[in-house]
């Protein structure tokens, strides 16, 4: 397993949008259950989004409503479409398999930066 790379953050006004995108090297969104994290520094990194064979798409409380997680396999491509985005948002935004606890440390990747400021 690759490790994914991260793409599409960046600097934005609260309430603004952007759509993150991740890709691997190796095809296995279809395989494999997925989600989007984030992390601010000094605090844990947490769920953001997940698509499970089990459940489904599900998302955090704190951006229910707000984001949208999707993939498209025969692409190997996955995103996160955020809208309404606020402060609280700001965090290195990171894509792997779900659940975060399988994930060994040399197989996340760098992340992409999203900064919610005026």
């Amino acid at each position: 397993q690759g490790r994914p790379v991260e793409s599409g953050g960046g600097l934005v006004q609260p309430g603004g949008s952007l759509t993150l995108s991740c890709t691997t090297s190796e095809r296995f969104f279809d395989i494999y259950d997925m989600a989007w994290y984030r992390q601010v520094p000094g605090k844990e990194r947490e769920l953001v989004a997940s698509i499970t064979r089990a459940r489904g798409i599900t998302y955090a409380d704190s951006v229910k409503g707000r984001f949208i997680m999707s993939k498209d396999n025969g692409k190997n491509l996955m995103y996160l479409q955020m809208s309404s985005l606020k402060p609280e948002d700001t965090a290195v935004y990171y894509c792997n398999r779900w659940p975060m606890k399988i994930v060994a440390r040399h197989l996340w990747g760098q992340g992409t930066q999203v900064t919610v400021s005026s």
